[in-house]
């Protein structure tokens, strides 16, 4: 990717350092104070962290749970965790300490985003998600429902995985740096239901509506819904029918950035209670999110459907907190949000603004009109219940017990198991919506009929089992394009209210390009599919790029680029010289689909790739893994793969000078799994770093990163006998 970005990934670092250093010495940038002064600030400086870490101790301890928890963690040679308890929460309370272990700096910056104010800790560049996290009401809803709704046994679970991390944090307080604690088993809730609305792209309307013009009509009549953008992963499974050895065969390869809150970390759960799942998961999150047992395995990719409903409130004239449904006059819900700001170093400053909620949901008032808001998950706060559900199930059938739970409001799940069955369903929390409408655009808010309050049931989602093709692969495509025809859902089948994607990605089209052409798919097989880099013919932006390489050259700069482009293979190995120019064109084309906006001028973007590959590089025609490079601090390596290609790849330049681009998002931690026609299960998988997400300083900050570039993958010592060295062992206890 060719970019000019600075992003680093300490930034985040950097904004906590400015807010803890002492303001005398924030004065000396540009403010001369007396040494005297400066003393006496750094003094008080000293004294406020020492009373904040003594507070800390004593917080923890005021509300440690009276219960007692124990884990024993097994690091291996790589440092990853295999955490056993003798119950299902002995087990969280390790997963809590070995994530804290691993990344707690990654916990302790993200519970102030959860919890409505980070504000107070990072400065106005956080009011906005204070303002949507208590404008959506997240807390109000878990302090109602968390004693009610959730299951006594996930309430025990998620108390002992809360302990864990207190826990922590008391026995090494010098890791802790933001006044966040204690961590209680609601924040787990409220993160859940935070990063859930972003993964289906919750933040586009509202990002609409605080634009200077309405953005869109209001329905007057049925028609198609829009086409939802969806970014990265891929999940494919293979039948035995389609495999050389009668296998069956899973990959699981969703796509994240590669660090911070939503990075993959990798570890495996043990209980007495029969629970055994090795997986992803994120800092903070107490159960995977994709992983595998000996039986079956699984993998999500993003899926964004329509799950949310802008409605244009009619407004009473002389009352602008009065709104008309029906014929009847209702009072829109005022209430006030509070937003604590750090204004500088440790003054903070708190901004009083204003929430509204109607019977539809949560409302906004602008300039060119008032709306309310209707979405996916409203008020749902037991995703953490059907996660749990998941790893726990030992068959199909519990797996999709699990699923019928319907607490996961969105994500396309592909599904393999030991027994040959493979699946794929496009979850949703989809609304039963009235028939007639156009649903893409804003709906009237003065009609009861259009506030709906059910889902489709998971038997209505788009799902296919076993098909005869003996594959599914999903790669944030179309529902009804996962395998070959007659093997797919059929659209006509579901309601077009409900906003199914159309688009087709490159991952998918090559993907099933590749699925295609091999009926005696073997293990290697699929590992090369996994590790493909090319862009298909037959993807979208490929139009795109002939359109540049068509242009006639003006000047001989021109013309060694557009040869180049001509002569480009679609490959993107890190020795090939053509990839950086194709690349950089089919990444305009990306950025414009995905934004939808129109495509720019082919000669405008031959010239802007032209200039930002000489930037970077030096040249036109550098080798591509000169250009792409994977790793982080002061270490990288070539990386073949690139923006939606099978080995995704998404790179950024971090700093001016550097002259190479870091990879930053895309593949991350992934398995290739295999269970022959005996049952026996092979299982290959990689980090795109390692078990430390945080310390420079480990030796497992870095050390699956060589290997993860030249796409060596290991066995992941699920299997005790596959396991490698053992690192440490040890026992952790909560008090009782």
């Amino acid at each position: 990717m060719i970019s000019r970005s600075n992003t680093r990934d300490n930034a985040r670092g950097r904004e906590r350092a400015a807010a803890d250093t002492p303001p005398a010495v924030l004065s000396n940038r540009g403010h001369p104070a007396t040494s005297a002064l400066r003393a006496f600030f750094t003094a008080v400086w000293a004294l406020k962290a020492l009373i904040r870490t003594l507070l800390c101790v004593l917080t923890l301890w005021m509300n440690s749970p009276a219960l007692a928890w124990e884990a024993t963690i097994e690091r291996d040679a790589l440092g990853v965790p295999h955490i056993f308890g003798e119950t299902d929460a002995d087990m969280a309370y390790g997963l809590a300490w070995a994530q804290s272990e691993d990344g707690w700096e990654i916990l302790e910056e993200t519970l102030p985003y959860y919890r409505g104010n980070a504000a107070s800790f990072f400065g106005r560049d956080a009011t906005v998600t204070d303002y949507l996290v208590q404008w959506l009401g997240f807390w109000e809803v878990i302090d109602r429902d968390y004693g009610t709704l959730l299951e006594p046994e996930t309430r025990e679970y998620l108390d002992a995985f809360a302990a864990g991390f207190n826990d922590f944090a008391a026995q090494h307080p010098e890791r802790v740096s933001l006044d966040v604690l204690p961590v209680t088993s609601k924040d787990v809730i409220a993160a859940h239901m935070f990063r859930h609305l972003l993964f289906y792209g919750f933040e586009k309307p509202l990002t609409e509506l605080q634009a200077e013009t309405r953005q869109r009509e209001i329905s007057p009549a049925p028609q198609l819904p829009n086409t939802a953008i969806t970014l990265g992963s891929n999940a494919t499974a293979i039948a035995p029918a389609r495999s050389r050895d009668r296998s069956t065969l899973l990959m699981i390869n969703s796509h994240q950035p590669l660090t911070g809150p939503v990075s993959w970390y990798e570890a495996h759960l043990q209980s007495g209670e029969g629970l055994n799942v090795m997986g992803g998961l994120f800092i903070g999150a107490p159960a995977l999110g994709v992983g595998f047992n000996e039986h079956h395995g699984w993998g999500a990719t993003v899926n964004q459907p329509d799950l949310v409903d802008v409605y244009v409130l009619e407004m009473d004239p002389e009352d602008d907190n009065r709104y008309r449904v029906d014929d009847e006059w209702l009072e829109l819900e005022a209430f006030d949000i509070p937003i604590k700001v750090l204004l500088w170093g440790w003054l903070p400053w708190t901004i009083q603004e204003k929430g509204y909620r109607s019977i539809h949901g949560p409302v906004m008032k602008t300039d060119h009109g008032t709306y309310a808001l209707r979405y996916a998950g409203m008020d749902e706060i037991r995703q953490v219940e059907q996660w749990l559900a998941m790893s726990a199930a030992r068959s199909f059938a519990e797996w999709r017990e699990a699923m019928a739970l319907q607490h996961i409001a969105s994500f396309n799940f592909v599904y393999a198991n030991a027994d040959g069955d493979i699946h794929f369903v496009h979850n949703a929390m989809m609304p039963r919506r009235a028939a007639g409408w156009q649903w893409d655009q804003y709906l009237p808010g003065n009609r009861r009929d259009l506030i709906w309050d059910d889902y489709l049931t998971p038997d209505e989602l788009p799902m296919v089992t076993n098909p005869p093709s003996g594959y599914v692969h999903s790669a944030n495509q179309s529902p009804f394009h996962v395998s070959s025809e007659g093997s797919n859902p059929v659209k006509s089948d579901y309601p077009v209210e409900s906003g199914w994607p159309t688009r087709m990605t490159n991952r998918a089209v090559r993907g099933l390009e590749l699925l295609n052409a091999n009926t005696a798919i073997s293990f290697d097989d699929f590992s090369a599919i996994k590790h493909d880099n090319a862009y298909s013919p037959r993807y979208r932006g490929y139009t795109y790029l002939s359109s540049v390489a068509e242009l006639e050259p003006n000047g001989p700069e021109e013309a060694q680029a557009l040869s180049l482009i001509r002569d480009w293979d679609l490959h993107t190995d890190t020795a090939n010289r053509n990839a950086a120019l194709g690349v950089c064109i089919l990444l305009e084309e990306w950025q414009a689909e995905r934004t939808e906006k129109a495509l720019p001028d082919a000669r405008v973007t031959l010239h802007t790739c032209m200039e930002s590959v000489r930037d970077v590089a030096g040249r036109l025609d550098p080798e591509w893994g000169t250009v792409q490079q994977h790793g982080r601090g002061q270490r990288s390596w070539p990386a073949a793969g690139g923006p939606d290609t099978l080995r995704a790849m998404y790179a950024e330049r971090l700093e001016d000078e550097d002259d190479f681009l870091t990879v930053v998002a895309g593949d991350g931690l992934y398995y290739l799994i295999e269970w022959n026609a005996e049952g026996e299960q092979t299982i290959r998988g990689t980090h795109q770093y390692g078990s430390h997400m945080t310390d420079e300083s480990s030796p497992h900050y870095l050390d699956q990163a060589e290997s993860f570039s030249r796409e060596v993958m290991r066995a992941p010592g699920f299997y005790t006998e596959n396991r490698s060295t053992t690192s440490r062992r040890y026992t952790v206890t909560s008090a009782d």
